[in-house]
């Protein structure tokens, strides 16, 4: 890394400290927009080889030497982080846009948790998110190794002699990036690029955080990041115990009921009607989960303030609170109509074979 890509990363870091934003080894999923600089005119590095990955899709594997004479965009992602999503309207759309006058845009799949590794489960993901340019599945984290890269959501932008010319961290900034973008295509030679800016509108996970309502940050269920549990003796990791949700649960605090198998990563009710329970401020509430064997499937219930919840259902769950987990991705339960207030969120395994990760919030 030269000195000023240091520096940019120092000052990211220090953004990230500053408003709290989740973080582990210095990587985050991101919350809100962070500093995104002006496009650099002496650049900020060399793009790396692009080699690490263990398999490309919707594209034969790209190299650094073809893409010379090209703009190319770079956009770090893992398929369950809900701050990348909410970007995929925006890089779809400038995918689209741009790739007659000479954009490329590479996802490089980088994965989170241990079950984004699983190129299946990417290829459908790929496939479920509507992904439809290239994508490096960066299973070993080679690439986001070369680039020095610390965040979910990240994109780099290259220009035509393969020089980083304009990054950012997190999700916003969308103005300033098609204008880089605009910028590097016209120093590149192409002819009438379109000034004006895209307007896109997300559906389901896709669509912009109602930021004003948002007050609950994301948690992790696994010992190895879980903040702010409230059941009684705390977490016991690599065990298995019985757990008790206290009555009232403070905003923000979340417990779990049953008895659990909590490791560092995640964690599992080993008998039927294990819940999780949490007291949230947010529009949307996802929970990252799995079934424990490919191919099973988890019934769950979901109630809101103890009722079901109805209009307040999200896309995974029907208006009963009824759902089920049938693979391992990120599951939208909750959105609740205007206006958002206060919720106590309950989930019921009704049977075992689950696997919990995370709640995100929009």
């Amino acid at each position: 890394m030269n000195a000023h890509r240091f520096l940019l990363t120092v000052v990211a870091a220090a953004f990230a400290a500053w408003f709290g934003i989740d973080s582990c080894a210095a990587q985050s999923s991101g919350a809100r927009p962070m500093s995104t600089p002006s496009i650099s005119e002496r650049g900020e590095g060399a793009m790396p080889a692009l080699d690490g990955a263990i398999e490309w899709l919707n594209s034969k594997p790209l190299t650094t030497a073809e893409l010379r004479g090209k703009v190319v965009l770079v956009d770090f992602w893992t398929y369950t982080c809900i701050n990348w999503q909410r970007t995929l309207p925006h890089l779809r759309a400038w995918a689209d846009k741009y790739k007659g006058q000479g954009l490329v845009v590479i996802g490089v799949h980088t994965p989170e948790f241990g079950f984004e590794k699983d190129l299946d489960n990417v290829r459908t993901a790929t496939a479920q998110l509507d992904v439809g340019f290239p994508v490096a599945v960066d299973s070993n984290r080679a690439i986001w190794r070369a680039f020095e890269n610390q965040y979910w959501p990240a994109l780099y932008i290259v220009d035509a002699r393969g020089t980083i010319r304009f990054h950012h961290f997190g999700e916003g900034a969308y103005d300033r990036s098609e204008r880089a973008i605009q910028q590097l295509l016209v120093e590149a030679g192409a002819k009438d690029v379109d000034t004006a800016l895209v307007q896109v509108e997300g559906r389901g996970s896709q669509a912009q955080a109602d930021w004003n309502s948002l007050r609950t940050e994301e948690t992790y269920v696994g010992s190895g990041r879980a903040e702010n549990f409230a059941s009684p003796g705390g977490l016991a990791s690599g065990r298995t115990r019985v757990y008790a949700a206290p009555d009232p649960l403070p905003l923000n605090r979340w417990a779990l009921a049953g008895e659990w198998n909590v490791r560092r990563e995640l964690a599992t009710p080993t008998r039927a009607n294990g819940r999780i329970v949490y007291r949230f401020h947010a529009r949307d509430l996802h929970l990252v989960m799995g079934p424990q064997t490919k191919g099973k499937s988890v019934p769950f219930r979901v109630l809101v303030d103890g009722r079901p919840p109805g209009g307040a259902h999200g896309s995974d769950v029907d208006a009963d609170g009824r759902g089920l987990v049938v693979e391992s991705r990120m599951y939208q339960l909750i959105r609740q109509p205007q206006p958002v207030e206060d919720r106590q969120f309950e989930i019921e395994f009704l049977e075992p074979g689950v696997e919990v990760f995370a709640f995100t919030f929009g």
